[in-house]
């Protein structure tokens, strides 16, 4: 017979139960090589979660999957693109409140202000905002009912309307550019010591000491990541105020957006317009010859840390459950909502217009607010206007005057 059909027709061991023996032990205690496979993927969480929380000397951004691939993605960013902050991941834009400059924002914290408004807005605007869609819904069923009888009840409720300008100030009691501990900061304490208590079972059931020592040197490289100055200076890389200017500014979505937020400077707090520019746009961002060695050295002892965790041949499941409370924790921190001043930038609510007309609001904001709302006025109307929208901003103009004058 020829030797391949020899190979083929020669009596074989058949098992069907070697693949339910192998997987049964893989689940019952699984390799290490799981655990250390595990550890290089979720770095991009880890990063949003970093950003979230950075800014103190304590970051507390719990040991999870993940750590291992950003730590040397932190090199790239650190030595190539001198810089450790992430992209902001929300698009808006913020306007000089005098002179209508518009600048593309390239700020996490501004871009994550914008993103969670809806949860940190005041009550009021958002009772506000309720009267302006329900004023824009009346009037769709009149123009229903003038076009067909009948039909006004067939229109449905919209869920965008014309335009609701809220004003905010910054807070006389907070500071500016340091972030006040919410409960996405205590949760990675809280998390962290869960995770020292689940390592510490091994230890005390049968001596075995590897876990907790992996996992309180895994929580100590994290710490030592997210506590380099150089987090600060990126995440607020803005000047101050302090009284040498009176800027307002507009944060917004742009054209067609439901909201927009104005913060009254009276001359505190931080210059947003520098905040938006971002630190990546800066033509010389500057960023420490130490923080570059800081996130290599960081890096190299992740990498170590890797290669010892694959050593660990018993109590597999527990380091995977130190590891998926700790990612848990940063899918938390990543994605939460947040107060602006859990961001570094506390306000106080001052007061909210609107009107189902966006050009009925800009006016009305002008009104109170000279130069305020025609400083929105390209953004939101970036056409020609009509020859009677031309006309109330020239008599708005004229009143403006006459009140200098008379002053």
């Amino acid at each position: 017979m020829a030797p391949i059909l020899k190979h083929f027709f020669s009596p074989r061991d058949f098992n069907v139960t070697t693949p339910s023996a192998a997987l049964a032990a893989e689940w019952s205690n699984p390799s290490n090589y799981a655990f250390t496979i595990l550890l290089l993927l979720g770095g991009d969480v880890v990063a949003r979660a970093l950003a979230q929380l950075v800014g103190g000397w304590i970051t507390p951004v719990a040991f999870s999957f993940g750590w291992v691939s950003y730590a040397t993605s932190a090199i790239n960013s650190a030595v190539g693109e001198n810089k450790l902050m992430p992209d902001s991941d929300t698009p808006c834009c913020i306007i000089n409140g005098k002179n209508g400059n518009v600048r593309s924002n390239g700020s996490w914290i501004l871009g994550r202000m914008v993103r969670d408004y809806q949860y940190w807005m005041d009550h009021r605007v958002r009772e506000r905002t309720e009267s302006v869609l329900n004023d824009r819904w009346e009037l769709d069923k009149k123009i229903a009912e003038s076009k067909l009888p009948g039909s006004g009840k067939d229109v449905s409720r919209p869920n965008q309307a014309g335009l609701v300008v809220s004003f905010w100030k910054p807070s006389h009691t907070k500071e500016a550019g340091k972030a006040v501990p919410d409960i996405l900061y205590w949760s990675g304490i809280v998390t962290s010591f869960l995770q020292l208590g689940i390592a510490s079972i091994p230890c005390g059931r049968d001596g075995d000491w590897s876990v907790i020592f992996v996992t309180a040197a895994a929580i100590a490289l994290c710490l030592a990541q997210g506590s380099l100055r150089q987090w600060r200076v990126e995440k607020w890389a803005c000047r101050r105020l302090d009284g040498r200017s009176k800027k307002n500014f507009v944060l917004t979505r742009g054209n067609g957006a439901q909201h927009a937020i104005v913060i009254l400077s009276e001359g505190r707090g931080l210059d947003l317009e520098d905040l938006a520019t971002g630190f990546e746009n800066l033509d010389a961002p500057s960023i420490t010859v130490f923080a570059r060695m800081a996130a290599v050295v960081l890096g190299f002892c992740w990498i170590l840390l890797l290669i010892t965790s694959s050593a660990l041949a018993a109590d597999a499941w527990f380091l995977m459950a130190i590891g998926g409370v700790g990612m848990m924790q940063n899918i938390f921190v990543a994605g939460w909502s947040r107060k602006p001043e859990a961001l570094g930038i506390p306000l106080d609510f001052h007061g909210v217009m609107g009107e189902k007309k966006v050009m009925e609001t800009l006016l009305k904001v002008e009104s109170e607010y000279e130069n305020l709302g025609r400083s929105m006025l390209l953004t939101f109307f970036q056409g020609d206007l009509r020859d009677d929208e031309k006309a109330r901003w020239d008599v708005l103009k004229g009143e403006q005057k006459e009140r200098e004058k008379g002053a």
